[in-house]
């Protein structure tokens, strides 16, 4: 009976300590067992910094005092399309004073549209949170972090009509290939590439990482979910950012730790992080 193999673990990859984590929900039930202990292998990882993503005020409001005491944790705030419905004029307003008061704050996400699951939220009235949230992020002069799932066309088109051409959108979980990524980029916006990029049959995301430029691709785990290979199917945590960093090096036929302090670089000018490991006061 032969053994099973036992996944390298990410520290085994001694990456630095300047690696981002851009996308990552650990406010979820999935971390309140251990969640120090998460974010502590994560910096044994070489993840310096975690950007927790808060779907919505209310959820915002209760959890965010579970990261006072880790400064290593930067906050995304937004009304995910599935909840288009509560994007009504209280959220927006309590979003624009969590914004204005907490530093911590460096984006507006995730928002967008999902076709996909348009019957959690009517497609027109996903449109309709879409575009009064980009216009706060504009107000604020904040970046924003996008949601898109079979709703490419319409989240461009509105991003344009808007006029978020050559302003800070990061494109969150990015799952297609190098013609979506051009198209992006052409825009003068970012890509955030998760652990979907170490799925076998996922040649396209890897194409598409492959043709992305260092100064405009970042990486993230969107953990609990989408685990990468070593450890798909488990539960998702930042240290695992460190495989996704393995595959995406190998795409580009670089250095890993070249490609981890480059990508790091990028997400923490893309978000306004101090290299020193602190977060930034932007406040005005």
């Amino acid at each position: 009976m032969s053994k099973k193999k036992i996944p390298p673990r990410p520290e085994e990859l001694a990456l630095p300590c300047v690696g981002v984590d851009t996308h990552a929900h650990m406010d979820y039930g999935a971390f309140d067992q251990d969640l120090d202990a998460v974010l502590d292998r994560a910096r044994s990882a070489g993840v310096g910094w975690v950007g927790n993503v808060f779907l919505g005020p209310e959820n915002f409001a209760a959890n965010v005092g579970i990261f006072a005491a880790r400064p290593d944790v930067f906050y995304l705030l937004g009304v995910h399309p599935h909840e288009a419905t509560s994007a009504d004029d209280a959220a927006l307003s309590r979003m624009q004073d969590f914004f204005r008061t907490e530093p911590r704050l460096k984006a507006m996400g995730e928002i967008g549209l999902d076709y996909y699951y348009a019957d959690k939220s009517p497609p027109e009235i996903q449109r309709k949170a879409f575009r009064e949230q980009l216009a706060l992020a504009r107000a604020l002069d904040v970046p924003v972090a996008i949601h898109s799932r079979d709703a490419d066309n319409d989240v461009i088109t509105t991003l344009l009509d808007l006029g978020f051409k050559d302003r800070p959108v990061l494109w969150h979980c990015f799952g297609k290939g190098r013609d979506l990524a051009a198209t992006i980029l052409a825009q003068g916006w970012h890509i955030s590439f998760p652990g979907v990029l170490t799925f076998p049959k996922n040649e396209q995301v890897r194409e598409a990482v492959a043709f992305a430029p260092l100064e405009r691709m970042v990486l993230e785990t969107d953990c609990p979910f989408l685990s990468p290979v070593p450890y798909r199917g488990k539960r998702n945590e930042p240290s695992y950012l460190a495989f996704v960093a393995a595959a995406a090096a190998e795409c580009k036929n670089m250095d890993p730790a070249e490609l981890w302090t480059r990508c790091g670089e990028t997400a923490r000018k893309f978000f306004g992080l101090d290299a020193a490991g602190d977060i930034q006061d932007n406040s005005a």
